[in-house]
């Protein structure tokens, strides 16, 4: 894999980790560093501003309190007044203070720029002096404990100690249980919160009532952790018998003789041995012990501390940094077809086709107790409610007497709709409309799309947009007669990425053997396309090229697939977010993967020219390549079973049918009819699974996929497309190497024959040189490797690179 430069620094190598797993953290929005240091700023300049406002109210709140009370905040801060505010921060400082202490938690209210303190220094210098969620928890519950006592021991004259709050909750408590219930009520809060806070506190007291020696405490813990531990304890030690059941009388057990163990024993009457030195004193000291021991378990993983200096010295990795100044198109490139405004609904034509269903059924004697229309933008679904004892099969079979009477084409019958207890009809409308591109990517689904590769496929029968992620998937399949939509369809999911993601998180390998279809895509090669080394263009043309690229893209997997198990992770959006948080060391090879898709718009011509070559790549692609962000779409305009076997299709789960001619090619591509049934132009069936949706899909004009390309091509670039690994075919050069030492005799003469007649076959040369087939097939395949002619096409016959006998005859000089 050829490595991208980026502005990725390390300043050690990657260290032992501890054998601790760590916990499991929720993934928080990502915020931008610039943000979280105005943030920390503000808490900082807040933290100053309180705690120098509540100092000067210690001493100046009688001088100012007529001032501040009952006034208005702003009025009294924006305000020009005529009166001295005594306070060292003016009268901001005055009426804040005033309100947090004297109308709020008295001088408890010094937590507050505590709590701001602690946590501005935990943002700006990554610095957490006490766990933050402990700090908050604690605080608050003895700000407002606080607050309680010193109201119950201060008088009204200084309320300001315990502050209103708690004052009015003294007078409460004094009115409801008296001043000695009240004090004896603070007394069992204080220890309950105590409790519920440090509970270790409760066990000390507890020993110490109960007479139990600590220094025998810790002795019986460590006994009791060694005997539960005995299997990893004897490991470490290499000695079983070290491990006794239980204590017999006259033993004492030696931790750090267990692990370290020494030649001094004796045997005692149970067949222990007893140790002669005395036992640790703490626990403390033995976890120590055993954490040095296992630390060497696990390399290649960093610790939270190294991670967090790494990312706080860095910042964590940026992919998108190489091209910062990289814009998404704009919205504006695409065009409105003319249906932004909506669905038009045609009243009259929907209770024409009601009226002709319901006296169609009756014709057959099948009563329906209700009906519902649903109005899409190519066709109307009438959904309906057979009355009780009639057949489902009996309206199925009616599907051809339904579009007899309504005079449509395209008439489908679902039988029943899944997750319904209804009966669906799909009736085209008279007036179909488009599907704007413009409409589908404006759409709040995809703009907040969290998809990996967002997909806007088209709009359904409700005219709700839907999006699918490619990345789930993970490949897909396109087949429809020629003209139905399939070109669009590939331009539609294109423009889609284009629209959601930035060059350094997909890569395209266009493979077009048609030659102009995905041309557009051209001006997008440094940005968006991947290519072969040494190739000039990035989309591919010819047939041995695309067996040459899909073999690379499996050195390519193979390459990922290291990489993962290096890394330790099983997909690709673990291995990029370890990347992105430094855990993993560009030096040893690891880099961030782009997702690569590969499109191909006519499979069947592939299958026609190069056969096992082309299905045999594909096929392990679509096997193995889902974890490591390497996708499929394939279209073809012919579904047979020849070119989609039974390995493309088992590998290809999710399926897009447009209109075909007969049901044998709606069963091949879906394993079920309703693809014949469709009306073309973008009419389509979507499947994922066991669902199948009726999509009108999004119509993206060429001339729109054009200024969307040549907008991306415009701007900044990486130098070169994305190169794959290089593949070499060892089998093809031996065989040609073969073939130039042992040059059949009449080699030269029959490259006459067929420079002279322009025609590269075999049949050919046994006419002229009366030879037979084998020879003859030899003779090409020798002319092939001289470079006279091109390579096997199919039913097409070989290309002649000389175009006359004296350019022959040069050729064959410098052979």
């Amino acid at each position: 894999m050829v490595k991208r430069k980026n502005s990725f620094k390390t300043t050690q190598e990657d260290k032992k980790s501890s054998p601790k797993k760590a916990k499991t953290k929720k993934v928080l929005p990502k915020v931008n560093s610039k943000t979280k240091r105005i943030i920390g700023l503000l808490l900082g300049l807040s933290c100053i501003f309180l705690f120098i406002s509540f100092t000067s109210y210690l001493s100046t709140w009688k001088l100012d309190q007529d001032k501040v009370e009952g006034v208005n905040f702003f009025s009294f801060v924006f305000t020009r007044q005529n009166f001295e505010v005594h306070n060292w921060l003016a009268k901001l400082g005055a009426i804040t203070s005033h309100r947090f202490i004297y109308n709020g938690f008295g001088i408890m209210s010094f937590l507050i720029p505590l709590f701001l303190a602690l946590t501005s220094i935990r943002i700006l210098f990554n610095i957490n002096i006490i766990p933050l969620k402990d700090a908050f928890k604690i605080g608050f519950v003895a700000m407002i404990w606080g607050s309680i006592f010193f109201g119950y021991i201060f008088t009204e004259n200084n309320l300001f100690m315990g502050g209103n709050f708690g004052f009015q909750i003294n007078q409460w408590l004094s009115d409801a249980i008296g001043r000695i219930g009240a004090f004896f009520l603070l007394l069992f809060s204080l220890s309950a919160i105590t409790g519920a806070l440090f509970n270790n506190s409760w066990k000390w007291i507890a020993n110490k009532f109960s007479g139990i020696n600590s220094s025998e405490k810790a002795k019986d813990e460590v006994l009791e952790k060694v005997i539960v531990n005995k299997p990893k304890i004897a490991a470490l030690a290499g000695e079983k018998s070290l491990i006794p059941e239980k204590e017999d009388a006259g033993f004492k057990l030696d931790i750090e003789n267990i692990i370290n163990p020494t030649p001094a024993e004796e045997k005692t009457d149970s067949g222990f041995e007893k140790v002669v030195k005395p036992i640790k004193e703490t626990v403390d000291e033995v976890t120590d012990e055993l954490e040095i021991e296992v630390k060497t378990l696990r390399e290649e993983v960093l610790t939270d501390k190294e991670i967090n200096d790494k990312v706080k010295e860095f910042g964590e990795y940026d992919p998108e940094l190489d091209l910062a100044s990289y814009m998404l198109p704009s919205i504006d490139l695409l065009s409105d077809h003319g249906q932004d405004a909506g669905i038009s609904i045609n009243t009259e034509e929907l209770e024409a086709n009601k009226n002709r269903i319901v006296r169609t059924l009756l014709d057959y004697k099948i009563e329906i107790s209700k009906l519902k229309a649903t109005v899409g933008p190519t066709v109307t679904l009438y959904e309906v409610v057979p009355a009780p004892g009639v057949r489902i099969s009996k309206i199925k079979n009616l599907e051809d007497d339904i579009a007899l009477s309504l005079s449509a084409l395209g008439i489908r019958i679902i039988a029943p709709i899944p997750g319904k207890g209804t009966i669906g009809i799909e009736v085209p409308n008279s007036n179909p409309q488009i599907v704007s591109m413009k409409s589908l990517i404006s759409s709040d689904k995809f703009q907040n799309s969290e998809m990996a590769l967002p997909c806007a496929l088209g709009k359904n029968i409700a005219n709700e947009t839907v999006v699918a992620d490619l990345a789930k998937m993970p490949h897909l399949l396109m087949a429809g007669a020629t003209g139905q939509g399939k070109s669009v369809g590939l331009n539609a999911i294109l423009v889609s990425l284009l629209y959601k993601k930035h060059p350094s998180q997909v890569k395209f390998i266009l493979v077009d053997p048609k030659k102009v279809e995905l041309t557009l895509f051209n001006k997008i090669e440094r940005h968006f396309l991947a290519k072969l080394p040494d190739e000039e263009e990035a989309i591919i043309t010819d047939t041995s090229k695309v067996v040459t690229t899909l073999n690379s893209l499996c050195i390519e997997m193979d390459n990922r697939y290291d990489l993962l198990k290096e890394a330790q992770v099983r997909n690709i959006k673990e291995y990029n977010a370890k990347f992105v948080q430094r855990r993993l060391n560009p030096e040893k090879g690891h880099q961030f993967l782009p997702y690569i898709v590969l499109v191909i718009d006519e499979f069947a011509d592939l299958i026609m020219t190069a056969g096992k070559e082309v299905e045999t790549p594909i096929a392990r692609i679509a096997q193995l390549a889902r974890a490591i962000g390497i996708h499929l779409i394939v279209a073809t305009q012919r579904p047979s079973v020849n070119v989609i076997t039974g390995i493309i299709k088992a590998n290809f789960p999710a399926r897009i049918a447009f209109r075909v001619t007969s049901k044998i090619d709606s069963r091949t591509i879906l394993d079920a009819g309703g693809a014949d049934q469709l009306i073309g132009r973008g009419d389509m069936i979507y499947s994922s699974g066991s669902e199948m949706i009726r999509l009108q899909c999004g119509f993206v004009d060429t001339p729109e996929v054009e200024d969307i390309c040549n907008f991306v091509g415009e701007q900044k670039a990486y130098p070169n497309a994305l190169l794959l690994p290089e593949y070499i075919d060892e089998k093809s050069s031996q065989s040609k190497g073969a073939i130039d030492e042992d040059r059949d005799d009449k080699f030269e003469e029959a490259a006459r024959i067929i420079v002279i007649h322009q025609q590269g076959s075999a049949s050919l040369l046994q006419r002229k040189l009366k030879l037979g087939y084998n020879r003859a097939g030899r003779i090409v395949d020798q002319l092939e490797a001289a470079g006279i002619i091109g390579p096997f096409e199919g039913s097409k016959a070989r290309k002649v690179y000389i175009p006359d006998e004296m350019s022959l005859d040069r050729h064959l000089e410098n052979l």
